[in-house]
């Protein structure tokens, strides 16, 4: 059966201090909070760096056992390369950490530039190494 989830797109929003957060919570404990109020999160570091396998690790302990995260995906493989020869950066992304979230790990989101227009072949080339599962994302 399918399903919805309401999130947002990250957590750590100075502007929501005091307003959604309660004043005087503590940064680190942001994406606990917020996890307990929404079905998922993205993590949008991802797309302008590599993350460590321990702030994923650390991100699935912060978070409820029902909680699902959507990862977006490099700008370096998405912005620089433009999704062209792009099976080395795809390999570190993925060999960055983001299976630690385990059964937390929901969609990725790979955002396009505006200045790539659609380009069928291109695309077709750059879905074709994605990994359709995780275990052969490994």
């Amino acid at each position: 059966m399918a399903s919805a989830r309401i999130g947002i797109s990250g957590w750590r929003y100075q502007g929501w201090r005091g307003d959604f957060y309660p004043k005087g919570l503590a940064q680190r404990r942001e994406l606990e909070y917020a996890s307990e109020r929404l079905g998922t999160i993205e993590i949008n570091g991802s797309f302008y760096s590599l993350q460590r396998p321990s702030s994923y690790r650390a991100w699935f302990d912060a978070t409820p056992d029902d909680f699902v995260f959507a990862v977006k995906g490099g700008r370096f493989v998405t912005h620089m390369k433009r999704l062209l020869d792009v099976d080395e950066a795809l390999a570190n992304f993925f060999a960055s950490g983001i299976l630690a979230l385990g059964p937390k790990l929901g969609p990725l989101l790979w955002q396009l530039p505006p200045t790539l227009g659609f380009d069928e072949p291109r695309l077709s080339g750059f879905f074709d190494l994605l990994p359709r599962t995780t275990t052969n994302a490994v």
